[in-house]
């Protein structure tokens, strides 16, 4: 395996580390602390630095053993694989109840869920024994509070405590074991990691891939308990019940709107394959049957079988595994690839599940950012739905934990109300009144945009799954480099636009008028894309922008503006473009 180059190379394939994990490592000998949390992009190495550190304390007798906390059961395994190829071998079937394992190892490997079962025990040993604790993806000691208290039980002892992270912290107000909190400006606490490596870093050290995300709408229908049909387009303003009812219509696999995007997914795969011969997809499902259904249509869209991966199955690491060392398409799993599952080949990805919080969506992405060598890119295909398409142009965006907000006044009370009804009106499911009073009825997929690097691409009008139009995005080399493919997307986006311009300035009588709704389309997207250049300009984020937009222009959010009101913001934004280059 060809590493990106040899000072950045992946583990196991140079003998030097990566810059990141080299600067990690010397903080963390010269603070030499007993808690260290490292924060790390997806796909940047955190393993590799985790053993290094873990080698280097073994090597200076500093610690006799180590254990490692993982989130699942596989990654057990794969740490363990990892582990052996660093040269420290750990047992990772060992369980709390086991007492005593092989004196061939001088570590284990545990999940969460297995020290909360029976954490003095794992007390007990960490108390006879020098350890250095490795809590990896940290986040999950706040998954349930027995949890959070089995791991503080557990290894409060330990001389050694190193967290590992890279995904954005839970949004609850738990405090996660071994993890240090300061306030922040705002004087609510916040939590303060010793070394963080972002993925804007790792993107430009070429340590992990650009993502292009790929955005679908299209038209909907579905019957409600009550007997009505509704009728509505993916993406549009919606409540909340009925964006959760439209995005479950579009992953229905009795629709049109699925297999039109796994069927584009494979295209995209094909070409992608053209540069990297093994390139390999992943459909992340909501449930087992879906994942079922979607293999079927994978196969026959691609001529050949998907692996499926459902993790109450015996089976389900060894399909991993095998897939990993193969050149098969296509993989569809529900739940145990959404994070640290390590597929390198993974280039294609279809987001194809109702949860829609930021942590999994970050999970989710993660599998398809590791880089092999330089000039790969990621595509992952997902619905057009305001909370993904967020999180989606905020992959740059650092988070910390915060715990809750501190009032100090009668407006810090009414801001904490209004955050909790916010935090309440994007939950991810529908009211308890409407549970399974959902049946889909029909769906069309319709291409709306690619996000790349806070901006957004596409062209005017409606594009047709299977169109040229579709293709100048789906088309685009598997080889690029970051800057090369914000400027292939750009050409593309101007020369079709050109086009259309051209076919459109025949005489007057023959020109067809564009409906409200695309107009409105198109001026949101220019609005947009102007927001992102700003962005780029200054660093200002692209909701401050709109809310200065809103502020001088009047009117509500752009999904809801009238023409008149987005002409304003787009004349604006112009305005202050040309002030700032004079």
């Amino acid at each position: 395996m060809t590493p990106a180059w040899p000072e950045r190379a992946a583990w196991g394939t140079a003998p030097s580390l990566r810059a990141w994990q080299s600067a990690a490592m010397r903080q963390y000998f010269t603070d030499n602390p007993r808690d260290f949390l490292a924060v790390a992009t997806p796909g940047a190495g955190k393993t590799t630095f985790a053993l290094s550190v873990a080698a280097e304390l073994l090597g200076r007798r500093q610690v006799d053993r180590v254990t490692i906390v993982a989130p699942t059961e596989h990654l057990k395994l794969q740490w363990a694989e990892a582990a052996a190829r660093a040269g420290i071998p750990i047992d990772p079937t060992y369980a709390a109840g086991k007492g005593k394992t092989s004196t061939d190892y001088v570590g284990i490997a545990v999940t969460y869920a297995g020290v909360a079962v029976n954490p003095l025990a794992m007390r007990i040993r960490t108390e006879r024994f020098k350890t250095l604790v490795i809590l990896d993806e940290v986040h999950h000691a706040g998954d349930a509070l027995s949890w959070g208290e089995g791991i503080r039980e557990a290894f409060e002892p330990a001389p050694r405590r190193l967290a590992l992270t890279g995904t954005p912290f839970r949004s609850d107000i738990n405090p996660i074991p071994f993890v240090t909190y300061a306030p922040g400006p705002d004087g609510i606490p916040r939590s303060v990691a010793d070394f963080t490596y972002g993925y804007a870093h790792a993107l430009a050290d070429h340590v992990v891939r650009p993502v292009l995300f790929m955005a679908y709408s299209g038209e909907m229908q579905w019957r409600t308990r009550a007997g009505d049909e509704i009728a509505a387009r993916l993406g549009e303003p919606l409540t909340k019940d009925l964006t959760a009812q439209a995005l479950r219509t579009a992953l229905d696999p009795g629709g049109s709107w699925i297999p039109s995007v796994l069927a584009a997914a494979d295209r995209r795969l094909s070409e992608v394959r053209r540069h990297v011969p093994d390139a390999g997809g992943l459909v992340i499902a909501s449930d087992q049957d879906s994942a079922r259904a979607y293999a079927k249509l994978l196969k026959q869209i691609s001529g050949e079988p998907a692996t499926v991966v459902l993790s109450d199955e015996k089976l389900a690491s060894k399909r991993i595994s095998e897939f990993t060392d193969s050149d098969r398409r296509w993989m569809v799993a529900v739940r145990m690839v959404s994070e640290g599952v390590d597929v390198p080949r993974l280039a294609v990805g279809v987001y194809a599940t109702t949860t829609s919080t930021p942590l999994f969506f970050a999970q989710a992405v993660g599998r398809f950012v590791r880089a092999r060598s330089r000039g790969e890119t990621a595509s992952v295909f997902l619905p057009s739905v305001p909370g993904l398409l967020g999180f989606a142009s905020e992959m740059e965006v650092e988070r910390d934990h915060v715990l809750g907000r501190r009032i100090a006044d009668e407006d810090d009370i009414f801001a904490a109300e209004d955050e909790l009804l916010a935090q309440a009106n994007a939950g991810e499911a529908a009211s308890d009144e409407l549970e399974g009073s959902w049946e889909a009825l029909g769906s069309e997929a319709r291409f709306d945009r690619v996000l790349y690097d806070g901006g957004e691409f596409g062209h005017s009008g409606e594009v047709h799954v299977g169109s040229e139009e579709e293709m100048d995005f789906l088309g685009i080399p598997g080889l690029l480099e970051p800057h090369q493919v914000r400027e292939l997307l750009q050409t593309r986006q101007s020369e079709r636009a050109r086009k259309q311009k051209a076919s459109a300035s025949g005489p007057a009588d023959t020109v067809a008028e564009v409906s409200t709704h695309e107009h409105l389309a198109i001026l949101r997207r220019e609005l947009n894309g102007l927001v992102a250049a700003w962005h780029h300009r200054t660093g200002q984020a692209h909701g401050i922008t709109h809310a200065a937009l809103r502020k001088e222009c009047g009117g509500p959010a752009a999904a809801v503006a009238t023409a008149d009101q987005l002409h304003a913001r787009i004349d604006r934004l112009r305005e202050w473009a040309a002030r700032k280059t004079s």
